[in-house]
């Protein structure tokens, strides 16, 4: 049905990249049929509003429209990622976050589970029945490690992992919506073995899929 866009890697504070409606335009007329649009970015969606607000969802819809285009998905990237870190990656991770949540490892995840549950909601009330997210790194920083890690640490980290997210995809399935995660270096999900560990862990959670996405 596309051609569509995520419109995260062109969002600046520069027009016509600033905004949704500029951000649309430009799409439109670049021959963009649908939008990927970024969670995490106040400049094109508030999400708490879009969480709570038919007629916010409605106009959001009415003006995307307006220029031919339509939400393919609310991706959650930063947001998911933010959901699982190691304290290894404290401090570079703090970038994602509201300055009013940082350095608070503890506060920062409140953050990220919470707007998750917005795009929960707000998938629903745009009518998407599908999200985007990363999974979070808790076991990263040891691959390749020296020395070697002990036995059971992959174990108790997957188990964490899905501790975390099933309350997250137990709320997308009251809902309506898939969780489907990208599998991307970095990410505790990067590749099939680890993906089929954590579907095992989270019970085959039937809203637990994955993005297929072509580039890798």
């Amino acid at each position: 049905k596309g051609p569509g866009v995520f419109l995260a890697q062109f969002a600046t504070d520069d027009a016509p990249y600033n905004s949704l409606p500029n951000l649309a335009k430009w799409a439109a007329d670049k021959g963009f049929r649908g939008v990927q649009i970024p969670t995490w970015d106040s400049r094109l969606i508030d999400m708490q509003k879009a969480a709570e607000s038919e007629t916010y969802c409605d106009e959001l819809r009415g003006m995307l429209a307006d220029h031919g285009l339509e939400i393919t998905e609310l991706a959650s990237h930063i947001t998911g990622q933010l959901v699982a870190v190691h304290p290894a990656h404290d401090q570079i991770m703090d970038s994602f976050a509201p300055r009013a949540v940082r350095g608070n490892p503890t506060a920062r995840r409140a953050w990220a589970e919470d707007q998750l549950r917005y795009a929960a909601r707000a998938s629903r009330r745009l009518g998407i029945d599908r999200h985007v997210t990363f999974s979070g790194s808790l076991l990263w920083p040891y691959l390749y490690p020296y020395p070697q890690w002990p036995e059971g640490l992959v174990e108790e980290g997957f188990d964490e992992l899905a501790k975390r997210w099933t309350p997250i995809l137990d709320d997308f399935d009251a809902h309506g919506v898939d969780v489907c995660y990208e599998i991307h270096p970095c990410e505790d999900l990067h590749d099939g073995h680890s993906w089929e560990y954590f579907l095992e862990k989270v019970k085959d959670h039937p809203r637990a899929n994955l993005m297929y996405d072509p580039s890798h």
